[in-house]
């Protein structure tokens, strides 16, 4: 089933279930009320949830209405934990290589994963608001799972089972000012602002076999200022699977139903498939060509991001949005 959350004026907005073309929502009302609602009591929820669903997609849901991704909060607006992996390491190897670093052996056994801010996400339609172009304006696009309970210091087979939905991302990042914060030995925080997720939180089942292995094994499209920057495979290189980025998150602590567990920008080896982000792009032209040429994101700019499945038709709605200078 697909999952969005509404704007009713509120923090966490309005749970609906959303047709899986896209066409048509419904409230869930008398349900749940939020999606960390339905989370926090999944088994009991969610088979309530799938019936209104299969009767959505049957055209037999008297309330129906037209469903509108401009309408739509994040599907979590805000969560309990977002913790953002790097599991694509053609990605960590073409940034360390422009800068002559070597990979360190440990990054191929043990992920790369920082803390990120949860709570004030953006909407896949809202725009993206900064204080200077000079920051360093990047998107990134990427997948990410939402989890229910997991226990601490628990197998990545185990950790598997606690998925509950695939999410799309914009992982948002202000290359320009990451440096300064790592150099300081205490990782990000006004590198990476507010992450922005795509309208619909779907479950794995609604894929098919393109969820396997811990992996979503489709193409993530990024279009910036309508031109493709990439067309990049979400599955084969995904170094580590979800499991076991979140067995990582748990190896000191408890997970809460609704913490959400990042890919890290999807990265492919194979340059046909261009970029998910403009930092990798700078990372191949200092490589081939000695210097950075193309610019990071302008006032004005925009960025889409979508998934197709097999069936052509669009997973989790589009990431659409446009980057627009701070008031006042």
């Amino acid at each position: 089933m697909k999952l969005a959350t509404l704007k009713d004026g509120s923090r966490d907005g309005q749970l609906a279930v959303v047709s899986r073309d896209l066409a048509l929502a419904h409230f869930a009302t008398g349900i749940a009320s939020t999606l960390q609602r339905a989370l926090d009591d999944w088994n009991f929820i969610a088979p309530q949830l799938e019936d209104l669903s299969a009767t959505l997609n049957g055209g037999k849901a008297r309330h129906a209405f037209a469903f509108d991704p401009r309408a739509c909060m994040a599907p979590l607006p805000r969560a309990y934990q977002w913790a953002d992996g790097s599991a694509y390491l053609n990605h960590v190897e073409l940034v360390r290589r422009a800068r002559n670093a070597q990979m360190p052996a440990s990054f191929y056994d043990d992920p790369l994963m920082y803390q990120g801010g949860s709570d004030d996400f953006l909407g896949p339609c809202d725009d993206a608001t900064f204080g200077s172009t000079d920051w360093g304006i990047d998107f990134e696009s990427e997948i990410a799972v939402v989890t229910g309970d997991v226990a601490i210091g628990t197998s990545p087979d185990s950790a598997l089972e606690s998925v509950r939905l695939l999410l799309l991302v914009n992982d948002w990042s202000l290359r320009n000012l990451i440096p300064a914060e790592l150099a300081k030995g205490f990782g990000f925080l006004q590198g990476k602002p507010a992450t922005a997720f795509g309208p619909v939180a779907v479950t794995p089942d609604e894929v098919g076999p393109a969820w396997a292995g811990g992996r979503l094994h489709l193409s993530v499209e990024s279009r910036w200022n309508g031109e493709r920057a990439g067309l990049a495979e979400a599955g084969p290189e995904m170094h580590f699977h979800f499991g076991q980025l979140i067995a990582h998150v748990a190896r000191t602590r408890r997970l809460r139903a609704g913490s959400i567990v990042g890919s890290g920008t999807v990265s492919n080896q194979d340059r046909r498939h261009g970029v998910s982000c403009i930092a990798e792009r700078r990372a191949i032209e200092m490589i081939e060509g000695g210097a950075a040429r193309t610019p990071f994101m302008q006032f004005g700019d925009t960025i889409r991001i979508e998934v197709l499945g097999r069936d052509g038709a669009s997973v989790f709605g589009a990431i659409d949005q446009r980057v627009v200078p701070l008031a006042g």
